[in-house]
């Protein structure tokens, strides 16, 4: 295949080695040094991942978050951006953000399908992900021609973004690799066993309230939606909603996993969306985001209840 998930990755982790490189160069920069450090061990799981002993990713993991925890990776301003070439792109910078999701979707449905040269152009495996990868591929090449500019700019650009952003950006990963470990622990089953204490399994409406809530809930906990996903689906989704009482599976996991999106937005956990964006704007209230965002989320909760009741069993 052309584009497999393993050389997305790759494409990932170099780009991380770019920033961790920069990160060492940029003699101006407070703690420097373990920043460097930390995009590097980061870059290194993307691209050493597949050979590495588990024990060894796992201290990876552990050297992330003692640097993060001392202070290592510092935030720094986003600062003033790319500058003249995106003003004077104006709207059209829409184009590359829009390609992205566009060859997504494409990529997804039909790239499997498309051989060049005897070769598939998508990993059937992980269409998904590995169109993505693609399509973020696509979405740089279109901007940088857009704004005629080289593609070092991509990555002095990226780095500026991931150092305002700093160490939570890491967190989606790591929080998505915790929920799989839970979900092998057997957190899922001991949910299902308090679930089943405490309502009648046999109401299919208590059942969907419960997972949908459940997701929202095991999501503000976690600070991620894909953390809560393989707990709450392994625990009430399939076998309660799929397997008791008959629900679609795709519908299951597409309503459930924009339940859990509704606690993302209520949840300082989730600080990559929440806490960041408001040290970055320098907002007063570091929760001001979460006091803005709660009350669509409470309502986009309860149309998921309703939504998962009436289509998850008749489709």
């Amino acid at each position: 295949m052309i584009v497999s998930l393993s050389a997305i990755y790759i494409v990932a982790g170099l780009l991380l080695a770019g920033m961790a490189v920069k990160s060492w160069r940029a003699v101006d920069s407070p703690g420097r040094r373990l920043t460097s450090v930390f995009w590097g061990l980061y870059a290194l799981t993307f691209l050493a991942g597949d050979w590495l002993p588990p024990v060894v990713t796992g201290a990876i993991v552990i050297l992330l978050a003692l640097i993060a925890g001392v202070g290592g990776v510092k935030i720094a301003p986003a600062g003033s951006g790319a500058g003249q070439p995106a003003r004077t792109a104006g709207r059209r910078l829409f184009v590359p953000a829009l390609a992205i999701p566009a060859v997504t979707l494409i990529g997804t449905l039909w790239g499997k399908n498309i051989e060049i040269g005897g070769w598939k152009l998508i990993d059937s495996l992980n269409p998904t992900v590995a169109s993505l990868g693609l399509a973020c591929i696509a979405g740089l090449g279109l901007a940088l021609v857009m704004t005629r500019s080289a593609p070092s700019t991509a990555l002095t650009e990226g780095h500026r973004l991931l150092v305002a952003v700093s160490w939570a950006a890491v967190l989606p990963q790591m929080l998505a690799t915790l929920g799989a470990v839970f979900a092998l622990a057997g957190v899922g089953k001991a949910v299902a066993t308090l679930i089943g204490a405490a309502i009648p399994v046999d109401n299919r409406f208590l059942v969907v309230l419960a997972y949908t809530v459940g997701m929202a809930a095991f999501t503000m906990i976690m600070g991620n939606a894909f953390a809560a996903f393989p707990v709450m689906t392994a625990g009430i989704g399939l076998p309660l909603i799929v397997g008791l009482h008959g629900g679609n599976p795709a519908i299951l996991a597409a309503i459930g996993m924009f339940s859990g999106y509704c606690g993302t937005l209520m949840t300082p956990m989730a600080a990559n969306f929440n806490i960041v964006p408001a040290a970055l704007l320098e907002l007063p209230d570091r929760h001001a985001v979460i006091r803005a965002q709660w009350p669509t989320a409470t309502v986009l909760l309860t149309v998921n209840v309703f939504l998962m009741y009436f289509l998850v069993f008749r489709f």
